[in-house]
């Protein structure tokens, strides 16, 4: 998201994102959520629940419908994909997000600035 959209963005677990993140949210900011099925859904689906009050603009990805219902915007994403193979059916709606937002502020995802090779090839 950030070398795609220049758009200063942090992944944070749900735990740490309640040590200190959790003060920057307040109405409208946004908060994008990927809660998979399995045993943290329902946890994911309370700390989501608790934001609720700041109203935040709350972007769900998952297949968990209880943590869908909570979002201004809902991606339901397939039910029924183990608990370790969800990552990559939940990156691909976050993929497609910054893709979007790249080509709306008018950047190119192929050439974003600063580009580097960081292997060496001999």
């Amino acid at each position: 998201l950030k070398e795609l959209t220049y758009v200063l963005a942090e992944p944070y677990s749900s735990a740490d994102f309640q040590h200190g993140p959790v003060a920057l949210v307040e109405n409208g900011f946004l908060v994008l959520a990927i809660v998979p099925e399995g045993e943290t859904a329902a946890e994911l689906t309370g700390f989501l629940q608790e934001l609720k009050p700041r109203a935040p603009r709350l972007v769900v990805v998952s297949p968990f419908q209880p943590a869908l219902d909570l979002a201004a915007t809902a991606i339901s994403i397939p039910s029924g994909i183990p608990e370790w193979l969800s990552p990559l059916v939940a990156i691909l709606p976050g993929q497609l997000f910054a893709l979007g937002l790249a080509l709306a502020k008018g950047i190119d995802p192929d050439q974003p600035r600063g580009l580097h090779k960081v292997t060496l090839t001999r």
